[in-house]
């Protein structure tokens, strides 16, 4: 590259139109004479009064003066696969690494182009230029005065980034965010890694020396017109073809040739999608219909299932309520299940009407999304496009043979469903439920909850005690399996007799004491009275005697101080019955002493005889 350089130089030396004259002449003059070196060491040639500084000024006019760490502009003089030949007007052509331009691709010879003079000549006498350098001095004034005059820029793009791409612009790496590459969504990133494209820049932070550039915003101005062109045509009904652009989970975007319209999720089929993709595919040209359009916010709402006919327009016209269909569960609600019977065209099938039970369930207890089911049509609007479907109607009603499957005292076993404060719901089978009233639970116990007794999910065993079918429903005990104990208590527990109880429970009024067989009785707090005046207390063991019993009412009631009480009252009962004997063996001998006194002794007898009598009477 050096001989050519020297060729070049000595070409542009020798083309100078001064000095070509001037050989000219010399060869003109001298064709027939001898060369007067004498003149020529004076400085004098040829006759010519220029000395030798002269024409020393008049060749170092034909180059230029140019000092290191300047920026320059040069012309580009010749171009290699590796290699730019740059002139900048001095003795020798710079070389520049093509690598330096590779955001120019378009560069030719004969382009004029800005370059660091870094050394006037190398080891090798050789001009080093830098091209890369002369655009990052410059490159911050130019960034700075195209974001202020909206100027478009030509830039590199090296490489993919986190959520764009690295433009080179004048020697700065600019940002490309992925959604200013182009108004549609791009896809494939990589496709433009390695192009020069035009900007403008639309961002810098001096203080982070940011710049963030966009290409989309070139061809927005030109798309934003033609949308207007294109909105101010629309009319409602009308039908387009357009190229799906974008697909989100609520509709899809389609591109009518420089506008954009949304087919809504609800719009793409007469059949329920879960999702746009299972109808269209990106790149996809169909036919559209325009539903609606907003000439401010250039809002356009089209539709793809408008164009073919309703599903319930073409339903089979002989179907009527009664008739069984087959269908596919597509939505579950807690209310019920809807079952597509053809595309488009779906019923209803209330919680209701899946099972003959009374108990409330969720519609997910008996179906699923996906499942296909038989079902009987019960009301059907076409006008209103409504459907209600039942499958428990394709079983057999339970309660049409009530009283020959559960007749009243047959014995069966039911499943606890639900608790009250009065009562246990039970189910027998799907569709017969029935309640187990809490007095019907125990004969003995006292059972304040049903809690207390089962718990739900459990196996009970029950007697139908009484069949109520208008309004499906069975009474049901469960204490009725067993004798009434009651009819034995009352032999037992008799008025007055004594057993020992237990203290299981004490409160305000009194205390519950649990007797023997599992009865329980009731005291009052006046009969928990101990013989030592103290209060009896729960857990304790003590003797108590019976003082009422109620079948009917199934109650005793107990007192523990009688037992004490009659004890001691018996006890007194029995002294004064002796004290009464001993009186009467007393005035009885006195009687027979009387017969023997003398009638001096009456007088003194009679006062003792009264005070007798007297004493026997108290």
């Amino acid at each position: 590259m050096s001989e050519v350089n020297e060729n070049d130089n000595a070409q542009e030396v020798n083309e100078t139109p001064e000095v070509k004259n001037e050989t000219v002449t010399a060869t003109e003059n001298t064709s027939d004479a001898s060369f007067d070196w004498d003149t020529f060491e004076q400085g004098e040639v040829f006759g010519s009064k220029s000395s030798k500084e002269d024409l020393e000024q008049l060749y170092d006019k034909t180059l230029s003066t140019i000092s290191e760490k300047e920026v320059i502009e040069g012309e580009v003089i010749a171009l290699t696969k590796r290699e730019v030949v740059i002139n900048i007007g001095f003795k020798s052509d710079g070389i520049v690494s093509r690598n330096e331009f590779r955001y120019n691709p378009d560069l030719a010879v004969g382009d004029t182009v800005e370059v660091y003079v870094e050394s006037q000549e190398d080891k090798k006498g050789q001009l080093v230029l830098s091209h890369k350098k002369a655009r990052a001095l410059r490159s911050w004034d130019r960034v700075n005065a195209a974001l202020e005059n909206d100027e478009v820029i030509k830039g590199y793009i090296k490489c993919r980034t986190k959520g764009g791409m690295i433009v080179d612009v004048f020697g700065i790496e600019a940002f490309l965010p992925g959604s200013q590459i182009d108004v549609k969504p791009i896809r494939d990133y990589d496709m433009y890694v390695g192009k020069t494209m035009e900007f403008k820049v639309v961002k810098i932070n001096p203080e982070f020396k940011n710049v963030v550039v966009s290409h989309k915003a070139l061809i927005e101005a030109e798309l934003e017109q033609q949308k207007k062109d294109i909105i101010s045509k629309l009319e409602k009904g009308q039908v387009l073809e357009g190229t799906v652009k974008n697909i989100t989970s609520y509709g899809v975007f389609i591109d009518l040739g420089g506008v954009d319209g949304l087919i809504h999720i609800t719009d793409l089929s007469w059949g329920r999608v879960s999702h746009p993709e299972e109808v269209v595919e990106l790149d996809q040209k169909l036919n559209v219909v325009i539903l609606d359009f907003d000439d401010e916010k250039k809002r356009i709402a089209l539709g793809l299932k408008q164009l073919t006919a309703h599903p319930w327009d073409s339903l089979n016209t002989e179907l009527k309520v009664g008739d069984v269909v087959k269908g596919k569960v597509v939505v579950m609600a807690d209310y019920g299940a809807f079952v597509e019977i053809a595309p488009g065209v779906e019923g209803l099938i209330h919680v209701s009407e899946m099972s003959w039970s009374q108990h409330l369930r969720s519609a997910q207890d008996f179906l699923k999304v996906g499942d296909e089911v038989d079902a009987t049509i019960l009301t059907l609007d076409r006008d209103e496009r409504k459907m209600s479907l039942g499958i428990k109607q394709l079983k057999t009603d339970p309660w049409e043979k009530i009283e020959e499957s559960y007749a009243v005292g047959s014995k069966h076993k039911a499943k606890v469903r639900n608790f009250t404060n009065f009562g246990i719901f039970v189910e027998i089978e799907e569709g017969i439920d029935g309640l187990i009233h809490i007095s019907d639970l125990s004969w003995t116990k006292k059972i304040k909850h049903p809690a207390e007794f089962t718990s739900i999910g459990e196996e009970v065993e029950v007697v139908v005690l009484e069949i109520d079918k208008e309004n499906r429903r069975l009474s049901l005990g469960h204490k009725q399996l067993e004798e009434n104990p009651w009819d034995v208590f009352e032999t037992l527990f008799t008025v007055d007799s004594v057993h020992e109880g237990t203290i299981i429970e004490l409160f305000d009024k009194g205390a519950v004491i649990a007797l023997p067989y599992g009865v329980e009785g009731f005291a009052t707090p006046r009969h928990l009275v101990k013989e030592d005046g103290s209060q009896a207390k729960a857990d304790e063991k003590l003797d108590f005697k019976v003082i009422e019993f109620n079948k009917s009412s199934k109650r005793i009631i107990l007192s523990h101080s009688r037992v004490f009480e009659d004890v001691k009252r018996t006890a007194e009962n029995t002294e004064k019955v002796e004290q009464a004997k001993t009186t009467k063996k007393g005035v009885k001998k006195l009687k027979d002493n009387l017969e023997k006194t003398t009638l001096g002794d009456i007088s003194g007898l009679q006062a003792l005889k009264d005070k007798m009598e007297a004493d026997e009477k108290n």
